[in-house]
């Protein structure tokens, strides 16, 4: 239990920060959204950079895992994203409704708490994780996102739109640019990795700040918005490490150690992702603010019950 606090802990410190700093004034109410460009235009394309380029494909190569984490994340969104689409919610708000329910911390939180559970080992599967979750599952809810918000046009115009839209997305450019180094086995320069080092470690602190800004905020809280953020929390913090334990026992019958990393890992509370997309397209981002704020709360008891049971 004291280990989930610790490392938990300080991610309300920096949401508490940025709250703290809007309601005394320190920082305006246009905080928000400059916060938020910094962090999608330069802070998190070099963490997503980073992080591509110096995998490894021996570490990363291990289909069963990859599939487990992969499906897990998959079927939670397309059910969260099929939920609020039939809510009448348009595409590109389901869309981020599907990964408030998908997207896990695992870069914040996972890291360090897989490292205190398992240890070293736990390392690798933690990679294959965070690169699912900010990479593939990010890319295609950008890709819907950008359908969602071209769905008026021919389908031709729109296809054209789209593919231009995502080609100027910084959060899908940096991968695919990361991939290179990857695939030809490419070490960074000195300076070029301390510069990537510097940028990329501000990504996960800004956006805390930016959602403790975003929370400061003074708005109305209807019984809808109450209601959708109880669905996409449960998703998270419930369906989701079900559906993995699941495949991973049940279908791909991993070794037990693979079992329980991919369980945890599914079982963390959403990241800033979604805070950051919903930003960034100024789309309504309450609902995602509170699911953050909230699976992240609760996520200190649902976690801390999955260690003791594995323990």
């Amino acid at each position: 239990m004291l280990s989930v606090v610790g490392i938990v802990l300080p991610i309300f410190a920096l949401i508490f920060a940025g709250w703290g700093a809007r309601r005394t004034g320190v920082l305006g109410p246009h905080a928000t959204g400059e916060l938020n460009r910094f962090v999608v235009w330069l802070a998190l394309p070099a963490l997503l950079f980073d992080i591509v380029a110096k995998a490894h494909w021996h570490d990363i190569w291990q289909p069963g895992f990859v599939a487990v984490c992969g499906l897990g994340m998959g079927v939670v969104f397309a059910l969260a994203l099929a939920l609020r689409w039939r809510k009448g919610r348009p595409l590109a708000d389901a869309t981020i409704d599907g990964l408030n329910a998908a997207y896990a911390n695992t870069g914040f939180i996972g890291f360090p708490l897989l490292l205190a559970v398992f240890g070293p080992s736990a390392m690798a599967p933690t990679l294959i994780s965070a690169i699912l979750t900010v990479c593939v599952l990010f890319a295609v809810a950008l890709v819907l996102i950008e359908v969602g918000l071209q769905a008026e046009a021919h389908p031709l115009h729109m296809a054209r739109k789209v593919a231009l839209s995502l080609a100027r997305n910084p959060l899908l450019v940096a991968p695919v640019l990361g991939g290179v180094p990857l695939a030809f086995g490419l070490a960074m320069p000195g300076p070029v990795d301390a510069f990537l080092k510097l940028l990329g470690g501000a990504a996960s602190p800004c956006a805390l700040v930016a959602l403790g800004l975003f929370l400061a905020e003074k708005r109305e809280g209807g019984s809808a918005e109450t209601g959708a953020t109880t669905v996409l929390v449960v998703l998270k913090l419930l369906a989701q490490p079900v559906a993995t334990w699941a495949l991973a026992t049940y279908v791909f019958h991993l070794p037990r150690p693979l079992v329980e990393m991919a369980t945890l890992l599914a079982a963390l509370p959403t990241g800033t992702g979604p805070f950051m997309v919903a930003e960034f397209y100024s789309r309504e981002a309450a609902i995602t603010a509170r699911a953050v704020l909230v699976s992240t709360v609760l996520s200190l008891v649902t976690v801390t019950l999955y260690l003791s049971l594995i323990r």
